[in-house]
């Protein structure tokens, strides 16, 4: 069985990390971030947008700002060993 991911990527779609900043609906003075990802096309990214068309219509919390990163290259795996300890408090 062949991965959705991989197929999506021959038929041209690449992972589209978006980092949405909104208002809280409680303290609109306050940003909340949200981190969404997907495979989309570049540069339109109608999946992104369909969301974002979606958070307008149904979510409370005012959009910000959105900052896209896209990658869309098929290529082999990069992997490297990191050294060092993640303290989680």
């Amino acid at each position: 069985m062949t991965d959705r991911a991989f197929l999506a990527r021959l038929d041209g779609y690449g992972l589209t990390t978006a980092e949405i900043h909104y208002h809280r609906p409680d303290a609109p003075s306050l940003l909340q971030l949200f981190v969404w990802q997907e495979y989309d096309l570049a540069p339109d990214f109608p999946v992104l947008f369909d969301f974002l068309d979606h958070w307008r219509r149904e979510i409370e919390g005012a959009l910000h700002s959105v900052r896209i990163a896209h990658d869309q290259l098929v290529r082999p795996a990069e992997w490297r060993a990191a050294s060092g300890i993640i303290p989680f408090q």
